[in-house]
């Protein structure tokens, strides 16, 4: 979608003059020079077809037709295995990588609040054989304190560098590594440590202190905790029996235990290396079990769609590493030599919120050439640069949605603009450090004007990525040359797809022009199933009459002609209206989130009634600015409280939703206006700010039983 200008029709005539003669002389010499020809042709081919010419046949990628790829590197079975060729390949090179703080302040706010801000240094690294050798000792460690082969241990820990070394040491001892996302409220951290009866966990002194201190006594197996980051101060508190010990400590014991004459436990491709704790966006944490071929098998389709992956690329890691996105990020990383800098969503931009005005965040000191990121951050970065072009001068702003729109036309022919990069998008691009050439975007869908945006002003390849924790992370991934938006890729060559009719919703793998159904993903990759839940593992897990494994992941896809996949729908929120209709949820909200005044929303309906209703996280500057255009004062809960506000907003969304095309039964009729950010912290969205929808219909639902209370006229 082109941005709008105010330019004089003359002059814009002028300027487009320009533009094509600067186009007509450039284009001959940079198609001979910038190797484009072969892009353009990658772009068009067909990159995924299917096995057979059934109806609801496979799909499988033009490079795994005949074979699915499940094995990175020949005899590396096993994810010890992987990172031990790694260690002997890169030995002396940089692999993780931690900014040191220098000082840290309180800074007082005028609302009288206290923000903790600091001052950061450089990166220092850990080389290979330096990760390699923490991660024995500490593997050993453990054994020391009566950890045994095939039993679990948790870590319930920050994303950094301990984290990653920790797991190494279990996937090389063969113990099963229970992940917990370090955002998860009580009640589901208990059920985690419970449900796998672990007896230490792994953790931070910071999360000690604020989160186990208060549910340590509800798990009774527990005997060890282990924090990674130094001695914490004494907790009086402590039941009896848990023992805290440091990380260094515990490395200090493997590296002085005997294992001469002890034979070292080691897995073997089906055991179990993760149990891996879901958001717990649809109800109470699922644990997820992933083998070892499981991971590799994702993380060997992965690496394939990004080219040249190498010891010169550097990936700035931030997401939970209990995400399976990030953790598979890292074992691709891992395995190639590249280099990985921790970093946190509260120091990632020199505008982030810990770090102190006039210092470095922590993109602009990595200058990362990989990054993941889930939809919210890449639509938080859209907002805020668009915030900034909108408060530019008339003639900053035109120059810039000019370069904005002409670029939009050259990447959908499959060109370059190397002058408009250098002078006009240059600064934006600095916001990730300058250097990023392959931006990956899962989780969640990305919107096609965020994912446009992403392409233009970062200058890079935006690739959307669709998996699950329950396929290992794996499914499909853009290609780096396609610029189409609104598509997650083909498949990867580690694993099938094929569409499942989905009678309720309407949805067949006969419909024309694209086969539509219920997305089902085949594969090494596919997972064990979850964690003493074999109700669940046989409703989502099938196997045919060849034994392969099918995820039934509850997603509606379509398939292009191109063998590219696009998600249009989700079972779970399709909602039925009293009048008969089907309303997607997902839909709306994908309509309606990129509006300026809206920081986060999601669309509610009920089939006892025939209106959609809404709970809409504004945005601070732009209602208080609509506030003031209309003459309401108050504060901001005052402001989100009123009726008359509500009213203004509903108008902004209505017609948003009427140009998006949304039918009129899918628009919602009355809205919620929310004072406070959904944040991971307060429970009403996941680490990856994905909807808990549950939990955000206790949380509103005295709003709803308010806006469902009377009969709209």
């Amino acid at each position: 979608m082109k941005l709008k200008h105010n330019i004089n029709p003359v002059l814009l005539q002028f300027i487009n003059f320009i533009v094509l003669l600067y186009s007509l002389v450039t284009y001959i010499p940079w198609y001979i020079l910038s190797g484009s020809k072969q892009a353009i042709a990658k772009a068009k081919q067909v990159k995924a077809r299917p096995v057979n010419n059934k109806p609801g046949g496979a799909y499988r990628s033009v490079n795994s037709l005949h074979c699915l790829a499940s094995v990175l590197y020949p005899g590396c079975d096993t994810l010890d295995k992987v990172f031990k060729y790694a260690k002997t390949k890169y030995k002396d090179k940089k692999l993780l990588g931690t900014r040191e703080i220098l000082k840290e302040e309180d800074e007082i706010q005028p609302s009288g609040k206290v923000f903790k801000k600091v001052i950061l240094g450089k990166y220092t690294w850990l080389s290979y054989e330096d990760v390699y050798i923490k991660a024995v000792n500490f593997g050993n460690g453990l054994a020391v304190l009566g950890q045994q082969p095939k039993t679990n241990i948790a870590i319930f820990c920050e994303t950094r560098a301990e984290w990653m070394i920790a797991a190494q040491a279990c996937f090389m001892c063969n113990y099963q590594l229970v992940t917990l996302y370090a955002t998860l409220g009580g009640p589901a951290i208990v059920h985690g440590l419970n449900e796998t009866e672990v007896t230490t966990i792994i953790t931070s002194k910071e999360l000690m202190q604020t989160k186990l201190k208060e549910i340590v006594s509800q798990v009774p197996l527990l005997r060890h905790i282990i924090t990674v980051d130094g001695k914490p101060t004494t907790w009086s508190e402590f039941p009896k029996g848990v023992i805290v010990h440091t990380m260094a400590s515990v490395q200090a014991m493997g590296a002085k235990a005997d294992t001469g004459n002890k034979q070292p436990s080691r897995p073997v491709p089906s055991d179990i290396a993760v149990i891996m704790y879901t958001s717990g966006s649809t109800g109470i944490p699922k644990g997820v079990m992933i083998s070892h071929c499981n991971l590799i098998a994702g993380i060997t389709g992965m690496a394939e769609r990004i080219p040249n992956l190498g010891e010169k690329d550097i990936y700035i890691g931030y997401l939970p590493l209990a995400h399976v996105l990030e953790l598979s990020a890292e074992l691709v990383c891992l395995s190639h030599g590249c280099r990985i800098g921790y970093s946190s969503p509260q120091t990632l931009a020199d505008q982030s919120s810990k770090i102190k005005k006039g210092s470095k965040g922590d993109v602009t000191t990595l200058k990362p050439t990989l990054m993941a990121a889930v939809p919210e951050i890449m639509d938080r970065i859209y907002k805020n640069v668009m915030n900034k072009v909108n408060e530019m001068t008339s003639f900053q702003r035109n120059l810039f949605i000019l370069a904005y729109n002409y670029k939009m036309e050259q990447i959908s022919k499959g060109y370059t603009t190397p002058l408009c990069d250098s002078l006009i998008f240059r600064k934006v691009r600095m916001l990730l450090g300058g250097k990023i050439r392959v931006l990956l975007c899962g989780g969640a869908p990305l919107s096609a004007a965020t994912q446009r945006f992403m392409n233009i002003c970062f200058c890079c390849p935006v690739g959307q990525g669709y998996g699950l924790t329950e396929s290992a992370g794996a499914g499909t991934i853009t290609e780096v040359w396609d610029y189409t938006t609104g598509r997650v890729g083909a498949p990867l060559v580690c694993c099938e797809i094929k569409l499942m009719n989905w009678e309720e919703g309407g949805y067949y793998n006969t419909d024309k022009p694209y086969p539509r159904g219920e997305i089902l993903i085949g594969g090494q990759n596919v997972t064990v199933g979850y964690y003493k839940n074999e109700a669940r593992t046989r409703k989502d897990f099938t196997v045919d009459e060849n034994g392969q494994r099918w995820l039934h992941t509850g997603d509606i896809g379509e398939f292009h002609h191109d063998g590219c996949l696009k998600i249009i729908d989700r079972k779970k929120d399709l909602v039925k209206l009293q009048a008969g209709e089907y309303v997607s949820l997902g839909k709306v909200e994908a309509a309606l989130k990129n509006l300026p005044l809206v920081d986060n929303i999601c669309a509610y309906a009920s089939s006892f009634h025939s209106y959609v209703i809404g709970f809409v996280v504004p945005n601070q500057k732009e209602l208080a600015e609509l506030a003031r255009k209309k003459g309401f004062k108050g504060t901001w809960e005052e402001i989100c409280n009123s009726p008359e506000m509500e009213k203004e907003v509903l108008k902004v969304l209505a017609e948003a939703a009427m140009a998006a095309n949304l039918e009129k039964f899918e628009i919602p009729v009355k809205i919620r206006l929310s004072p406070d950010p959904w944040t991971p912290e307060t429970g009403l969205v996941t680490d990856a700010f994905k909807l808990k929808r549950k939990e955000l219909t206790a949380f509103y639902q005295t709003d709803i039983d308010r806006m469902y209370g009377k009969n709209v006229k």
